[in-house]
């Protein structure tokens, strides 16, 4: 290797996994930080050495005191932000929450102030519009039992190379 390729700058983004839980009707469970205005799914940013699996199931244990079984990956979106550089962001599926599950949950207070259940056409107006793409995008994902690369929370098309 040379020295201009040891060099050389690599992305090193900020990667951050969520999960994304049913309720028995098709709602996805959304939460509502004290600390900015808006909705989010359950999840947030990996400790170092933690893999994608292992930060959510850490959120969602941190932020709504459970600790259900994190599923399949959903989607990869590669989504950089304008302020905060390179991220990469993980969304899983938790699949359905049954109600003794719904019932243990307690939210930390600190970083959640509340919980809900939102239809799909209801994410638009909730999420913010990058998030209300990648939630969508896991929907769609989950339903055709496949794994999804996104960028910007798009589908990445094989042929734009």
């Amino acid at each position: 290797m040379s020295d201009s390729e040891l060099n050389e700058a690599v992305a090193q983004p900020r990667t951050a996994a969520g999960v994304l839980f049913f309720d028995e009707t098709g709602r996805v469970l959304l939460v509502k930080p004290t600390y900015k205005p808006g909705w989010e799914i359950p999840g947030g940013y990996l400790h170092p050495g933690e893999t994608p699996s292992q930060g959510a199931a850490r959120e969602v244990k941190e932020e709504l005191g459970i600790t259900p079984p994190v599923g399949r990956l959903l989607v990869a979106d590669w989504a950089p932000h304008p302020t905060e550089g390179d991220k990469l962001l993980f969304v899983f599926d938790g699949g359905i929450l049954p109600d003794d599950e719904r019932a243990q949950i307690i939210l930390d207070g600190v970083e959640i102030g509340e919980y809900a259940f939102h239809s799909s056409d209801q994410l638009d107006s909730l999420l913010i519009p990058r998030l209300a793409r990648r939630v969508h995008a896991a929907l769609n994902a989950r339903s055709r039992v496949e794994t999804s690369y996104l960028e910007h929370g798009a589908r990445w098309a094989t042929n734009d190379v």
